[in-house]
């Protein structure tokens, strides 16, 4: 734990998530230190490079790690931006420990091992709750989300009663609204890719932020579906067994974007037609784009939530589609032109079909594997031979359109006629 080969002014101490996971016998991430008893100067005349720019932080010249000078926090407006910063000689440890959002992430250690737990964040850790340190964690709403992505990452941990309740009133008192879109997508992103993404959600919707982040997706709890397709019937559990099951794929987070977005149209759908949804796809399209404009989504992530939010439908349905339906909705997806995205497009449909309740999740996906074949049979057409053909021929641009379009589909009726190993369930 030495600071390497420096004289370091003050006290230094491991703080946050190293100490946590390290209680926790996870695997150690980057180790962030604190600094007692030290101006800024002193760090810089010990041969530390100052990175802060909202507090004093400096990197370690030989180990990169960030050294943080002990400070306090005061609220000085709305929002996660209004806050006046004290960093001085005589902040203590637990004045910066007390400003920390969890109880959990509130610990310290010391050079020598020694654990300095002020707030009870090792009771905490063994009894699985995420409690706020103090009432300071209603000045920050940016901790709503990190919370809930602890809560995706911490399966087994449940969040005190009086933390949810104080998180009901930050919602309650126009907290949440203030936060920036590039924010919010940051932490909805870390949370998607832990292992349970489905308990973020959970935690959102319990203190009231998710109706204020992402209302498009919380008006989807208590909408029905057809029990024979979807005997979990709730559109939203439907939703977040799909984000199970694309964890249970191994997919990114591109995939897992998409598969939250694909059924948004169905919280739009008339109450007199329920529980079926026609026309979904194409109002989750647009809703799904509504919400990548407003959180500042990256257009990975959107693109790809626009062709599963359309195409999934069609995608189910492929073992009816022949050759030329089957190349239409390929050229559709463009995927004879992006075959990477393709293949993320049919994981979200995978996760999307085992997503439901009864023996979905059981099922085999053969329509991942027959539309693969298709696309590879579409792309192995030599497009350029046979434009040079046709244009020897006297054809003119149409005439080879024609022809490529029906080289293609008979590539693929080959290919369906062929036998193809279905993908089991992940």
């Amino acid at each position: 734990m030495s600071t390497s080969f420096l004289h370091l002014p003050g006290r230094a101490y491991i703080v946050g998530g190293a100490v946590r996971d390290a209680l926790l016998g996870r695997p150690a991430g980057d180790r962030d230190w604190v600094v007692v008893g030290a101006t800024p100067q002193d760090m810089v005349d010990a041969g530390f490079i100052p990175v802060g720019r909202d507090f004093p932080v400096f990197l370690h010249p030989q180990t990169h790690e960030e050294y943080a000078l002990a400070r306090t926090e005061r609220k000085t407006a709305p929002g996660y931006h209004g806050f006046a910063v004290h960093a001085a000689p005589d902040v203590t440890l637990e004045d910066d420990l007390l400003r920390r959002d969890l109880t959990i992430n509130a610990m310290a250690q010391a050079e020598d091992g020694t654990l300095i737990d002020p707030y009870g964040g090792q009771r905490d850790l063994q009894a699985r709750v995420l409690r706020h340190v103090s009432p300071a964690f209603a000045e920050d709403p940016v901790r709503i989300l990190r919370l809930a992505r602890f809560a995706a990452r911490f399966a087994d941990f449940s969040v005190a009663a009086e933390t949810l309740e104080l998180m009901r009133r930050m919602v309650q008192a126009g907290e949440v609204d203030a936060l920036v879109p590039e924010r919010v997508w940051q932490e909805l992103a870390r949370g998607l890719m832990e292992d349970h993404p489905q308990r973020m959600f959970a935690v959102l919707r319990d203190c009231g932020a998710l109706a204020r982040l992402l209302p498009e997706l919380d008006r989807l709890w208590g909408v029905p579906q057809r029990a024979d397709y979807h005997p979990e019937v709730d559109t939203g559990v439907h939703v977040m067994l799909v984000l199970q099951a694309a964890v249970a794929l191994g997919a990114p987070l591109q995939v897992r974007w998409a598969c939250l977005m694909h059924d948004l149209g169905k919280g739009t759908t008339p109450t007199e037609v329920l529980p079926r949804h026609l026309g979904h796809e194409q109002r989750s399209v647009a809703l799904a784009a509504a919400v990548a404009r407003r959180l500042r989504v990256p257009g990975d992530c959107a693109e790809l939530a626009a062709v599963v939010a359309g195409e999934h439908g069609n995608i189910h349905k492929a073992a009816s589609l022949g050759p030329e339906a089957t190349l239409r909705l390929l050229q559709r997806c463009d995927a004879l032109r992006r075959p990477e995205r393709f293949a993320q497009v049919l994981l979200a449909c995978e996760a999307d079909h085992r997503g439901r309740g009864g023996d979905f999740p059981q099922q085999p996906y053969p329509q991942r594997a027959r539309l693969l074949a298709a696309l590879h049979a579409a792309r192995s057409v030599d497009a350029g031979a046979i434009a040079q053909q046709v244009a020897q021929a006297g054809g003119k641009s149409a005439a080879i359109a024609q022809a490529v379009q029906a080289a293609r589909e008979q590539a693929i009726a080959r290919a369906l006629a062929q036998p193809f190993a279905p993908a089991e369930p992940g």
